[in-house]
């Protein structure tokens, strides 16, 4: 019989019982430091901390589209067909990747754009998983990941600019960036637009930022899922999602909290934080 199988970048983040859950496939991005290169799964988060302070500023590229080939053939020579869900394509050509690989398999593939990172890509998977185990069809887990990416909620709180700078992935948000941080003394909120970060508030300081991220969030409550991450401050992550879960209502043992690996925190640098969740009744 005919099944629909997942396959996502690790970017999307997807913890490893899940993906065991639901026999999904993993394609790694690739983090380089100067002349040495890695799989993201091949080295581990304190590893790439280690280097990005001793070795070289990090840097990230997608997957080559033969790599996405790899993950999708034995998956169509087993009679399945495939939905591939990326990150964001407006800050990397992974879906790009992915769309190539996708034609050497026609009428089998379909790759879907998450316009997220994370947990934002991640539960648009996991629900993509859900739904095929449940039988449904390829075109009907494509509308309603469609309904879901509309509806996500995804404030992001950096401490620094300087890695989503040197990271070249959003160079148009960087002089606005800059412009902001050179006239005041602010810590930048951003979000994802269309796919695509924007700045969506400012902060006098990191506590008053969080405290502006928790009103974001629970302005969009109740919710269906929530997630929290962060990158090299799990006390404060688990703080926030302890502080996110009663602001809105939910249960805290159902709230993800994730230390993003290097694909991602290549660009987002130390002491950021986020909220991610999908509001109920979409």
């Amino acid at each position: 019989m005919c099944a629909v199988r997942i396959v996502i970048d690790d970017a999307c983040q997807v913890p490893p019982e899940l993906r065991a859950r639901y026999r999904m496939v993993e394609v790694p991005l690739v983090v380089r430091f100067g002349e040495e290169v890695y799989d993201d799964g091949s080295i581990t988060i304190d590893e790439f901390w280690e280097k990005a302070r001793t070795v070289a500023h990090p840097q990230t590229s997608q997957p080559a589209s033969g790599t996405f080939q790899e993950a999708f053939r034995p998956l169509v020579e087993a009679g399945d067909e495939v939905i591939c869900v990326t990150i964001t394509s407006k800050h990397s050509g992974t879906y790009n990747s992915a769309w190539l690989a996708a034609q050497e398999f026609p009428g089998k593939v379909t790759v879907f754009d998450s316009l997220y990172v994370c947990w934002g890509s991640a539960f648009l998977g996991i629900k993509a998983a859900e739904m095929a185990e449940a039988g449904e069809s390829v075109p009907a887990i494509i509308r309603r990941l469609e309904v879901l990416r509309a509806n996500i909620q995804f404030p992001i709180l950096l401490n620094t600019v300087e890695y989503i700078r040197r990271g070249g992935r959003a160079d148009a948000l960087i002089p606005m960036l800059e412009k902001v941080l050179r006239v005041f003394s602010i810590k930048p909120i951003l979000s994802f637009v269309d796919g695509e970060l924007k700045i969506i508030g400012t902060a006098r300081t990191y506590e008053r930022g969080v405290a502006r991220l928790l009103d974001l969030m629970a302005a969009r409550a109740p919710y269906e899922e929530l997630a929290v991450f962060h990158t090299r401050q799990p006390e404060v992550g688990e703080q926030f999602a302890d502080r996110l879960a009663e602001r809105v209502g939910f249960p805290r043992e159902r709230v993800h909290v994730t230390e993003v690996g290097p694909a991602i925190a290549s660009h987002a640098g130390p002491q950021a934080l986020a909220g991610i969740g999908i509001p109920a009744g979409v």
